[in-house]
C-alpha cells in the first residue's frame, strides 16, 4: 500500500496534467481550436507531452488515490479514459498539422541533373543522417524521454551505392512526430496514427512522382497508345523510375524509420507501405503493360532498355522494399523483368520469321540495295549494341533446318560449322542466312540475269560492309563467316561479268573471219564488218542499260569497272590492232569502227551511276 504522501502527490500530478489536457480541448475552447500546441513555444509542447505521460501512468495504475472505494475507482477510471481520448484527439490534430506543414513534393529538377549531389550516381556519397536528433536537449529530454532511434546505416538498403536518401523534413519536426506517435500508439491509437500519416504522405509521394514524369495510366490505357508515343514515355519512365526507387521511395522509408522505428513494432513498414504502395504499383504498371503488349520487331530495343533499367534497379527495389509487407512490390518487379526477357526472346524469333517471309516482289530499280537489307542490317547492328543483355537472355539456338533438309521454303544452316558460337551469335548469323535466302528469291524477279547478279552483289556487299563497320558485330560474327560472305558477293560479281561480257567479247574472236583463196587477203571483210557492227550494237545496248544500274558503294563500283576494263579494253585493242586496216581500206570505215579504245575507256565510267546517258557514246 502506497504511503499517503505518495498518493496525494500522484493525485496532484494527475489533476495538473488533466488541467493541461482540458485547456487544449478544441471542443471546449475557442483558443484551443485556433492555436496549435507545437506551433507555440517549445515549453508548452513539452508540458503537454508530459501531461499525456502522466495521464497514461494514471490509466495504467487504475486508480488516482488510495482512499478511493471501488465505485469511486470506476468513476475515476472513466474520467481518465475521457481525458486520454481528449488528449489523443488533440495529438492526432497536432500530428496531422505537423505533417501537412512540413510535407511538400520533392524538388525534382536537381534529381535529374548529373552535377547535382542528389543524383543517383556512384560518385556521390549517400546523404548523412542528421546527427542533431541524437543530441540531448536538457530542457526537455527528461520529460519526453526521447531517444533518436539509431538509423540503420548498416542495413542493406543504405549500403546500396546507387540509393540517395534526402531529408524530407527538418529534424525538429521529426522529433515532434516521433514523440506524438509514441504516445498515440502506446494508448492504442495505432490505426489512427497510420491513417493520418498515410493520408498526408501518400499525396506527397503521388505529387513527387507526377513531377518526375510518372503518369496515372491504367495498363489498358498504355496498351492503347501508339508505339511512337510510347517510345518517348519509356525514355521518361526509365529516368523517373530511377528517381522514384532510389530517392523518393528510399527517402520515404528513411522518414518512416526515423518517426516509427523506436516504437518497437513493424509500424514503420506498415506506414511505409501505406504511403508508397499505390505510387509503386502505378510506377510498375507501366513496365508491366509494355511487357505484355503485342510483340513487333520495332519494340525490341525499347523493351531491352526497359529490361536493363529494371535489372539495374532490382537490387535497389529489393533493398527498399525489404520487409514482408512489401514483398508484393518485389514480386511484381521480378515478374515484369521475366516477362520483358520473354518478350525480347519472342520478338527476336518473330523478326527472323518476318525477314524470311517478307513478301515484296517488285524488283528495286537498278539492282541497288533492297530496303529490307538496310533494315535488317541496321537492326542486327543495334542488336550487337545490346550484346551483354542478349547473351544472357538468348539461351537456345534458332529453329533452323539442317543442310539438305529438302524444304524449299526454308534456308539450310549447318550448326556444326559454327561450333563454339553463343546462341545469340547463331541467331544473328541465322538472320543473315534468311535475309540472303529472301534476297535470292527476289533476284529471280529480274528478267535480266546480269542485273540479278548485280543485285545479289550489291546486297551481300552491303551486309559485309555493315558487319565490318561494327566492331561488336564483327567480333560476334567472326572472320570465318565474314570471308564466306565476301566470297559470295565476289562470286556474284564474277557471275555478273560472265552474264554480261561473254557475248560481247565473243564478237572479238578471230574464228570465222579468215578465208582461203588466191585472190583473198585471208580475212573476210563482210564477216569482219558484221563483227564490228555486232560489237558496237551489243556494247551500246549494255552501256545504255547498265548506266542506269546502280552500285551505291563507290569503291565497289570502281573495282567492278576496273575488272570490266581489264577484260574488255585489251580484247578490243588487240582486235582493233589486227583488223583495223582491213576496214579502213574499204568504204565508210566509220560505220564499223565507231569507237577508239579511249572511247570505250571513257564509256566504262558511265556504268552503274544510276541515271541514263546520251543515246550515243562520247567519241573522240
Amino acid at each position: 500500500m502506497e504511503p499517503p504522501e505518495n498518493s496525494s502527490k500522484d493525485s496532484n500530478s494527475y489533476e495538473l496534467a488533466e488541467k493541461i489536457i482540458l485547456r487544449w480541448d478544441s471542443t471546449a475552447s475557442e483558443e484551443a481550436r485556433e492555436r496549435m500546441i507545437f506551433e507555440t513555444d517549445r515549453q508548452e509542447a513539452d508540458l503537454y507531452l508530459q501531461a499525456v505521460d502522466e495521464i497514461q501512468r494514471s490509466l495504467s495504475n487504475a486508480s488516482i488515490s488510495t482512499s478511493s472505494n471501488n465505485n469511486n475507482a470506476a468513476d475515476d477510471q472513466s474520467k481518465v479514459n475521457t481525458t486520454i481520448q481528449i488528449a489523443m484527439a488533440r495529438l492526432e490534430d497536432e500530428f496531422l498539422n505537423i505533417l501537412i506543414t512540413h510535407s511538400s513534393a520533392v524538388e525534382t529538377d536537381s534529381l535529374f541533373d548529373p552535377t547535382s549531389s542528389s543524383v543517383s550516381t556512384p560518385s556521390y556519397h549517400e546523404l548523412e543522417e542528421d546527427d542533431s536528433l541524437n543530441n540531448d536537449n536538457s530542457s526537455h529530454s527528461n520529460l519526453l524521454q526521447l531517444q533518436h532511434c539509431e538509423s540503420s546505416d548498416s542495413s542493406s538498403y543504405r549500403s546500396t551505392s546507387s540509393i540517395r536518401e534526402v531529408d524530407l523534413m527538418p529534424a525538429e519536426a521529426i522529433c515532434d512526430l516521433q514523440a506524438i506517435a509514441m504516445r498515440m500508439i502506446s494508448s492504442g491509437y495505432l490505426r489512427e496514427c497510420i491513417q493520418v500519416y498515410g493520408s498526408v504522405r501518400k499525396s506527397v509521394v503521388d505529387s513527387s512522382c507526377r513531377k518526375v514524369g510518372i503518369e496515372k495510366l491504367s495498363i489498358g490505357d498504355i496498351q492503347k497508345l501508339e508505339w511512337e508515343a510510347l517510345e518517348s514515355k519509356i525514355r521518361r519512365w526509365i529516368r523517373a523510375a530511377r528517381v522514384c526507387v532510389r530517392i523518393l521511395f528510399a527517402s520515404e522509408k528513411k522518414l518512416c524509420e526515423q518517426i516509427f522505428e523506436c516504437v518497437g513494432t513493424d509500424i514503420d513498414d506498415a506506414c511505409f507501405m501505406e504511403t508508397v504502395k499505390g505510387p509503386a504499383i502505378q510506377l510498375f504498371n507501366f513496365a508491366e503493360a509494355i511487357s505484355i503488349s503485342r510483340r513487333s520487331p520495332e519494340k525490341l530495343f525499347k523493351i531491352l532498355d526497359l529490361h536493363d533499367a529494371l535489372m539495374d534497379l532490382l537490387p535497389d527495389i529489393e533493398a527498399v522494399f525489404d520487409s514482408k509487407s512489401s514483398d508484393s512490390v518485389r514480386v511484381q518487379a521480378a515478374e515484369i523483368l521475366s516477362r520483358l526477357a520473354e518478350a525480347a526472346r519472342g520478338i527476336l524469333s518473330e523478326f527472323e520469321n518476318a525477314v524470311l517471309r517478307e513478301p515484296s516482289r517488285v524488283p528495286v530499280p537498278g539492282g541497288t540495295i533492297h530496303p529490307l537489307t538496310r533494315y535488317v542490317m541496321n537492326y542486327i547492328s543495334l542488336i550487337s549494341d545490346y550484346k551483354q543483355t542478349l547473351i544472357e537472355l538468348i539461351m537456345s539456338k534458332p529453329s533452323a533446318g539442317p543442310r539438305y533438309s529438302g524444304d524449299p521454303s526454308t534456308p539450310d544452316m549447318e550448326f556444326a560449322e559454327l561450333e563454339g558460337k553463343t546462341p545469340l551469335v547463331l541467331h544473328l548469323i541465322w538472320i543473315i542466312v534468311v535475309l540472303q535466302f529472301n534476297l535470292d528469291g527476289k533476284s529471280k524477279h529480274y528478267k535480266d540475269a546480269s542485273l540479278a547478279h548485280l543485285f545479289i552483289m550489291n546486297n551481300v556487299h552491303y551486309i559485309v560492309h555493315k558487319v565490318k563497320g561494327s566492331p561488336e558485330l564483327r567480333e560476334m560474327i567472326g572472320d570465318d563467316y565474314l570471308r564466306k560472305l565476301t566470297g559470295k558477293f565476289r562470286q556474284a560479281a564474277t557471275s555478273y561479268q560472265r552474264a554480261t561480257w561473254v557475248s560481247v567479247l565473243y564478237c572479238l574472236r578471230d574464228e570465222g573471219l579468215h578465208v582461203s583463196g588466191a585472190f583473198s587477203s585471208g580475212v573476210s571483210k563482210n564477216a569482219l564488218r558484221e563483227r564490228f557492227k555486232a560489237f558496237n550494237a551489243m556494247f551500246e545496248e549494255v552501256h545504255r542499260t547498265q548506266a542506269t544500274w546502280l552500285i551505291p558503294d563507290a569503291q565497289l563500283r570502281e573495282e567492278l569497272r576496273i575488272s570490266m576494263s581489264e577484260r574488255l579494253i585489251p580484247a578490243y585493242r588487240s582486235f582493233l590492232g589486227r583488223f583495223r586496216s582491213h576496214i579502213e581500206s574499204g568504204k565508210h570505215p566509220e560505220n564499223y569502227i565507231k569507237y577508239s579504245v579511249e572511247d570505250l575507256e571513257t564509256a566504262v565510267l558511265d556504268f552503274f551511276e544510276g541515271y541514263p546517258v546520251s543515246q550515243h557514246l562520247r567519241r573522240r
